[in-house]
């Protein structure tokens, strides 16, 4: 169990680096125990009531936490936005159920459901980066009446990512940490090894310079090792490949009908073009599934985005929310 990790009093509830404005609260939605972090609107900065502040739920990818989103909490809520950065189901705080099939993305999009209910809403605006992008996507497409607006930072639309998996070698072979993870055993140790010495090299060694602090690195270290299980986070991904396989294979069955992969919500996609795994390939032809699209590119921002130009990514969302 993370509990029994010599990081995991590391960086508790509290930590004197965050807002005294932020709140830790636990949702239990969906068979699981939910963390987040929520910021309250600033009554004097809005013109309605706090109570009905539209709501913005912020999903982090891998190897992150609810932290993730440290630049943007704040600003959101001053602008009006009741604002909610969970950590993902089997990340840092919240519960790590067991088996691959617990990732899969009914799963994952039934905890954003859970707990925009659990919050008193009905709809919200749904942002996400990485595997917290791709949980934003699947939202969008299996829960479009949850999601007022949708907005994804580098993470693909599964259905241009798989087709890019089929014609293009380039991003074939940028994503072999993906089929790499699908072994047992091993990348769970790799990941533990030199006190998560890996999550350190991810986030230093692919970001631009400064996009995150040695504090900051500490604390998604602290974070991975409080996990519940290793074999959680990575379970992400293999979850992922076997639904990728099984829709492919579905699809060599005659009369086998295809899922509608459209987006029918107001969306805006915010890229890094520095994305070392991802290419800006998966932009192209989007708008078949999106029709509401907006793509704002950012040529020096790597995948970790929101940590390059942070002042950037908060003006592009209160502009889409507002």
């Amino acid at each position: 169990m993370g509990s029994d990790r010599p990081d995991a009093a590391i960086d508790p509830p509290g930590h004197p680096d965050d807002s005294d404005r932020w709140r830790h609260d636990t949702a239990h939605v969906n068979g699981v125990a939910i963390h987040y972090v929520s910021v309250e609107p600033d009554p004097a900065a809005v013109d309605h009531p706090t109570g009905d502040a539209p709501l913005v739920v912020l999903l982090h990818g891998f190897p992150e936490f609810w932290y993730a989103w440290r630049h943007h909490l704040d600003p959101l809520a001053d602008a009006g936005f009741r604002v909610v950065a969970p950590d993902l189901r089997g990340y840092n705080r919240s519960s790590a159920p067991e088996g691959v099939d617990s990732y899969r993305p009914a799963e994952l999009v039934g905890d954003v459901r859970g707990l925009v209910e659990h919050l008193g809403y009905a709809r919200a605006a749904v942002v996400g980066h990485d595997w917290g992008g791709l949980v934003a996507w699947e939202s969008a497409i299996r829960d479009p009446e949850m999601v007022s607006q949708l907005v994804v930072l580098n993470a693909p639309h599964p259905a241009v990512y798989r087709r890019a998996l089929r014609r293009s070698p380039e991003q074939l072979a940028r994503s072999w940490y993906v089929l790499a993870v699908q072994v047992p055993w091993l990348p769970e140790r790799l990941l533990e090894a030199g006190e998560y010495r890996l999550v350190a090299s991810m986030l230093a060694d692919t970001a631009t310079p400064d996009a995150f602090t040695e504090a900051d690195v500490r604390r998604y270290r602290a974070a991975m090792a409080r996990s519940e299980s290793l074999s959680a986070p990575l379970n992400y991904y293999r979850a992922a490949a076997r639904d990728t396989l099984g829709r492919g294979l579905r699809s060599l069955l005659p009369g086998t009908e295809t899922r509608d992969e459209s987006v029918r919500v107001p969306t805006l996609v915010i890229w890094g073009e520095r994305d070392r795994a991802l290419s800006t390939d998966l932009l192209d032809g989007l708008d078949a599934w999106v029709p509401e699209l907006r793509v704002e590119r950012l040529p020096a921002a790597s995948h970790w985005v929101q940590a390059d130009e942070p002042e950037r990514v908060t003006e592009l969302l209160l502009d889409e929310l507002a």
